[in-house]
């Protein structure tokens, strides 16, 4: 690749990463039309138009995302050749832009950071907290907090620690409306519902040895933040599904009592996710063993 096809990787992967060509130009220290001229030349290069342009935003074409993608690897692979040569490899320092969850990340992943920067002062570290998932390549983040499976295989995973999801409710709802004993007997109770990521809204999963259930629940309160669905089951509004990372005090005290025990529901393994490089950064590979290590201490802790 020519030092011009690198330079315009560069060039499109911040475009895309800043999200509009003012915030480029900015980032750049250009005008906003030397960004548009420079993306028209790149285009008129390629013969392939890479971006859907409009007054207020822009967004990939096809092609624009295979540029996009396949780019950042190809510049993934550059930067590790450089670091190893350089010795950079060996010395975590830099940006590294890591995306978590609303409450997690606010609970847990802030205060691991916190560590972290104490142990790696060369690393500038931006936590982005959302409730919506997040696409590293496209949005230019190192890695983010994942929970459950891996479902791109573009991305690498390391487990940070396992998470049980169970079925839940308090004692004063299962007084009043009963206790389920199968998948199917939910139709007849208030479920709390989560809206997280791309899961199906409503849409719970059973697993009982080789049988499998999925049911359609309902509910008069659906939310995006865990702890607000915590709470209105702690209140005896239904029934919940919840990670026992987050309730086993409510088990411990009996605010909370599990049922449909001998039903299993996917778990939602802690994982930090990076996109797969043959040559992982030093600042990246740093958090993975920080974050592997932090969590490997409060799972051994006797509360745990």
């Amino acid at each position: 690749m020519s030092i011009d096809g690198f330079s315009d990787l560069r060039f499109f992967a911040t475009l895309m990463k800043e999200g509009s060509m003012a915030a480029a130009a900015q980032q750049m220290g250009i005008t906003p039309p030397a960004v548009s001229r420079r993306l028209a030349q790149l285009e008129h290069r390629l013969g392939v138009r890479l971006l859907h342009r409009t007054t207020r935003r822009i967004s990939l074409t096809p092609e624009g995302d295979m540029y996009l993608q396949d780019g950042a690897r190809i510049l993934g692979e550059l930067e590790a050749l450089e670091h190893a040569v350089t010795g950079a490899q060996s010395s975590p320092r830099g940006l590294l832009r890591l995306a978590a969850t609303l409450g997690f990340g606010r609970t847990h992943i802030a205060p691991a950071l916190s560590a972290f920067a104490r142990e790696y002062p060369e690393v500038e570290v931006q936590l982005h907290l959302t409730d919506r998932p997040v696409n590293l390549v496209e949005q230019g983040f190192d890695a983010a907090i994942r929970f459950g499976d891996l479902p791109d295989s573009r991305l690498t995973a390391r487990q940070l620690m396992a998470n049980a999801r169970v079925l839940c409710a308090s004692p004063a709802y299962l007084d009043a409306s009963g206790e389920p004993a199968q998948p199917s007997d939910l139709a007849a109770h208030q479920c709390i519902v989560i809206r997280e990521s791309d899961e199906t809204y409503g849409t719970w999963h059973f697993r009982q040895a080789d049988r499998q259930e999925t049911v359609k629940v309902r509910g008069m309160l659906s939310t995006n933040d865990g702890a607000a669905a915590t709470t209105w089951a702690l209140n005896g509004h239904g029934m919940l599904i919840r990670s026992m990372w987050d309730i086993r005090p409510y088990l411990a005290s009996g605010q909370l009592r599990t049922v449909m025990t001998d039903w299993t529901l996917p778990a939602a393994d802690i994982k930090l996710v990076y996109p797969t490089k043959s040559h992982l950064s030093a600042k990246t590979r740093a958090l993975a063993d920080f974050l592997v290590r932090w969590f490997r201490d409060i799972a051994a802790r006797p509360e745990c």
